[in-house]
């Protein structure tokens, strides 16, 4: 059997959305020929826990740790937070908060962190994974980002010991979406899409989990276009086993989005619209699992939806899928045209009407119409079509197997037995 290094920042017990794609590749990759292993951080300092995830990994995985620098301690000293404080990733860019010392540290973010703030793993990971592989024959290796810094120790290790390399891009580099509406130098730039280009030209081969994105990468690296794939996020069937997908039996109808919303993200006429039609007699109610940008709950509150609102937090996995189940809409934003949001898939496989905002997103509105699982709106709509012709959602169960994991990671053992 072949071997893999998978490089990825995020691993359990992190909830990090990220590392759920190469943590179920790993679960089956072996079914395909492939032995993964993994080299990741000692320590995520910034993402919440979720200890059930450790019941994934097969106990005869080897998880090689390295530790790492975080920024985050100095974050919290900086703009006033307590050391054992959880930070918010969709505070931590909010634009709502005007003081002095958050728009300091978002531009020290922007700028000086290069590609990402978790490049303070760099130099400790490579140490680690050069150790590990002067001990271990391995074939081939695998980086996940973000955070991009993976690609680069990817990179470094690969050319150490003359190892195809295969970057997995889960989101963008040089234009994510996080960076919209800020300012980067013009040196940050340069740097960013040179770093971003020699990992890309290096590689044997690239992996995008959108199409669209694939697409986008090719006409801005056309070197790409016989060297790149798409492979999907995906669900993964084992994990809804136990997940009961009966309507609750009661009046009400909740609205559920599940992980990071941010202030870009804001959906205020679709909010005007709930308002309305609470107004008009209907039991909605909303929930937010995962965090909730500063200027979104601004906006509830705004049009009077507090009282109806629960803001969960991070969930448990399974206490998550739980409350999706338990859903009568799921809510998802898919912000940009290469966007093809993770828990698009988990929505589907749970089969609940899923409302959709994005601008342009085509990707995404294929999606909802092959499986007939959903309407998609601008962020300009107010989405009240849905509220009307419910009843209409009835998902094609038949176009939603090809989106399970096992499948991918079927489909990603074929792109490493290319190499």
């Amino acid at each position: 059997m072949k071997k893999v290094l998978f490089i990825t920042y995020y691993w359990p017990p992190s909830v990090k959305a990220s590392l759920h794609w190469p943590l179920k590749m790993i679960k089956y990759l072996p079914e395909f020929g492939w032995q993964p292993s993994v080299l990741t951080v000692e320590e995520d300092t910034f993402s919440s826990k979720d200890e059930s995830l450790l019941n994934d990994i097969n106990k005869k995985l080897v998880v090689v740790k390295a530790k790492s620098f975080e920024p985050f301690n100095i974050y919290k000293k900086f703009t006033g937070k307590k050391k054992d404080e959880q930070l918010v990733a969709s505070e931590t860019i909010s634009r709502v908060n005007k003081s002095l010392t958050h728009r300091i540290s978002i531009w020290i973010r922007m700028n000086l962190f290069i590609p990402d703030a978790r490049i303070g793993w760099y130099f400790p990971a490579v140490k680690k994974g050069s150790s590990y592989l002067e001990k271990e024959k391995i074939d081939a290796i695998i980086t996940i980002g973000p955070p991009h810094t993976t690609h680069l120790v990817g990179l470094k290790l690969s050319k150490i010991f003359k190892i195809p390399h295969i970057p997995v891009f889960i989101d963008p580099w040089v234009d994510i979406i996080y960076y919209k509406n800020f300012k980067r130098s013009k040196p940050t730039l340069a740097l960013d899409n040179y770093l971003e280009k020699k990992v890309l030209k290096s590689s044997n081969s690239a992996v995008f989990v959108t199409k669209t994105m694939q697409d986008d990468y090719i006409k801005k690296y056309p070197f790409l276009n016989n060297k790149s794939n798409s492979l999907y996020w995906g669900y993964d069937e084992e994990d809804f086993k136990n997940i009961s997908n009966e309507k609750p039996n009661n009046e009400e109808e909740t609205i559920v989005h599940a992980g990071n919303i941010f202030d870009f993200q804001n959906t205020p006429k679709f909010w005007q619209q709930v308002k309305k039609e609470i107004d008009n007699g209907r039991k909605l109610r909303i929930k937010f699992i995962g965090t909730v940008s500063p200027g979104i709950k601004q906006t509830i509150e705004n049009n009077g939806l507090t009282p109806v609102t629960q803001y969960l937090g991070f969930l448990p996995y399974n206490e998550m899928l739980t409350e999706l189940s338990n859903a009568s809409y799921l809510l998802v934003c898919a912000t940009e045209p290469r966007h093809v949001p993770g828990k698009l898939f988990e929505y589907l496989r749970i089969g609940k009407p899923i409302i959709a905002f994005g601008n342009d997103n085509d990707e995404v509105k294929n999606i909802l119409d092959s499986t007939k699982a959903g309407m998609m709106f601008s962020y300009d709509r107010s989405a009240k079509e849905i509220f009307a012709k419910t009843a209409n959602i009835i998902l094609d169960k038949s176009k939603i197997n090809e989106f399970n994991r096992e499948n991918i990671a079927k489909g990603l053992s074929e792109v490493l037995n290319k190499i």
